[in-house]
């Protein structure tokens, strides 16, 4: 794909910036409703490297899969994800065994996939290319002058020169660079979510199905009738989590998730990498599964404050997807969802203009929706979630609410409806809206029940020796059951306990975990 075969003159129809997953997607549904259409897609790296958001859950699978008919590559290239697990801990807990689980009994049913997105993302914009799109490689965008209904102007830097052309329409696929949003000023940190991540990629991870921990741990190992090791497994404690997923060849990638309000990452302790490794060993999980792991050098990462979002997303004239549209947290690996339901529209939005309608009000209505979709998301699932992150107990109601409702509200509409079910993003329908108001406040309920036992420190008392294997979520009615058995418990766990948290107390003062640490640094 050189870049000097694939240069032409300076007008098109679509300039394209980024060409990773939610560039390249964009470009395949955009070529495949105008195969004449003149698009560019400028890319600034050379060649992909690895990155975060690895890990597909079944909307984004359908989109991957079935709407951009990458399945075959997907089993062949890489590793089929069985769900999702989760470890809690407490001082009791000394060994792997002990530490309380929550996960799958079975195989998954519905298609979901753990990503080498270096190579994934590589082959989608292979796909791209093929299918029509112009590439220029290495190359990057330093400023667009945006032209309401006329001509966007995109300044590109190459490593021989600036040079200028001209689209009708912009597509902003920059991903956290949100080059758009920061341009124009509409881009917001999210401070209600101060979130923290560091990660890298290991090699020497143990097995989780494997035979040493299973002549280890041998009823452990026999509890579960899937598998362990190809779910994104969630190594848990008191206002933070882990990533472990499984790439292809053997590599592992691990990271921590912190909310920066309850938890001072390490100052001390030499490189980044070190202060990784130690953090997570002060789990008996990972203290398992990491003892003969090595990280993979120059593969380590921290990034601060993850969340933000755009008080903007399309205009007459650009539009904006994936992370340059805004990003909340990598729990549930929502991003790659978020991918799914703005390309899809960004690309009917274009495709509606190119058809000669008025999109005026199409464009109005992609603001608003994806807008709500986005704060919803957000009050609905994550928002103090990192109080509770480390209960057992609370957070296998949590998990089994949140699953089941995703599976009835979101996941069920592209498997009925197709393409139009990615139309509609989450949240943002009136129908949804009841739900959105049932997560916010079950999720709330759980935030004020944590912070009660924070305060009378009674955090963990469930976390020792528990584990609950449920048999999985279909798109079957039948499942309604369990989300009813789930809100009954809810209901009998306030009765229990928290009912002496509906009366309003003093505002909380916000402190981190182990009291006497120093202020946050970054590495």
């Amino acid at each position: 794909m050189s870049q000097a075969a694939n240069r032409d003159a300076s007008l098109y129809d679509v300039v394209i910036i980024g060409g990773s997953l939610s560039g390249a997607a964009t470009a395949t549904l955009l070529l495949r409703k105008n195969p004449e259409l003149k698009l560019l897609i400028v890319e600034k790296s050379a060649h992909f490297t690895r990155r975060v958001g690895e890990a597909t859950v079944e909307v984004s699978a359908f989109f991957l899969g079935r709407l951009l008919g990458m399945t075959q590559h997907l089993n062949e290239s890489h590793l089929v994800k069985q769900g999702m697990r989760f470890w809690f801990t407490n001082d009791e807990v000394a060994s792997l065994d002990q530490a309380s689980e929550l996960g799958g009994r079975y195989q998954v049913r519905l298609p979901a996939y753990q990503l080498d997105r270096a190579v994934f993302d590589e082959e989608v914009l292979r796909r791209a290319y093929a299918a029509g799109a112009k590439l220029l490689r290495p190359a990057s965008v330093t400023k667009v002058h945006l032209s309401s209904g006329g001509e966007q102007t995109i300044t590109i830097r190459t490593a021989e020169a600036l040079e200028t052309v001209r689209s009708r329409w912009v597509v902003d696929a920059s991903g956290v660079a949100a080059l758009l949003a920061r341009q124009e000023g509409w881009w917001h940190s999210n401070k209600a979510h101060p979130i923290s991540a560091a990660w890298g990629r290991w090699k020497g991870v143990k097995d989780w199905d494997g035979y040493e921990l299973a002549q280890k741990f041998p009823e452990w190992a026999s509890a579960p009738y899937g598998i362990r090791g190809t779910a994104t497994n969630h190594v848990v404690g008191d206002g933070w989590w882990s990533w472990w997923i499984p790439l292809k060849g053997g590599d592992v990638s691990v990271g921590v998730v912190l909310d920066q309000r309850l938890v001072h990452w390490p100052q001390d302790g030499g490189k980044l990498g070190d202060r990784l490794r130690q953090f997570l060993m002060q789990h008996p999980v990972a203290r398992e599964m990491l003892a003969d792991a090595q990280l993979i050098d120059g593969d380590v990462h921290w990034r601060k404050d993850l969340a933000y979002y755009s008080t903007k997303f399309a205009g007459d004239g650009f539009v904006l997807v994936g992370d340059a549209a805004g990003f909340i947290d990598p729990f549930y690996s929502p991003g790659m969802d978020w991918i799914s339901f703005t390309a899809t529209s960004a690309a009917e939005l274009v495709a509606a203009e190119r058809r000669g309608e008025c999109v005026a009000g199409s464009i109005k209505h992609h603001n608003s929706v994806f807008s709500m979709s986005y704060h919803s998301w957000f009050e609905a699932v994550y928002q103090d979630k990192y109080e509770y992150m480390g209960e057992y107990d609370l957070m296998r109601l949590a998990f089994l609410l949140d699953l089941g409702l995703y599976y009835l509200g979101i996941v069920s509409q592209p498997f009925k409806m197709g393409i139009k079910g990615l139309l509609a993003p989450p949240f943002s329908e009136p129908l949804s809206r009841p739900v959105f108001t049932l997560m916010r406040t079950y999720n709330r309920r759980f935030t004020q029940i944590a912070r009660r036992r924070r305060r009378l420190d009674l955090l963990g008392k469930t976390n020792r020796a528990k584990r609950w294997l449920a048999n999985g979520f279909t798109l079957s009615k039948s499942d309604v059951r369990l989300i009813f058995k789930m809100l009954l418990q809810w209901g009998w766990l306030e009765l229990k306990e928290g009912w002496r948290t509906w009366w309003p107390k003093p505002k909380r003062l916000q402190v981190p975990v182990a009291s006497g640490r120093p202020a946050p640094v970054d590495p």
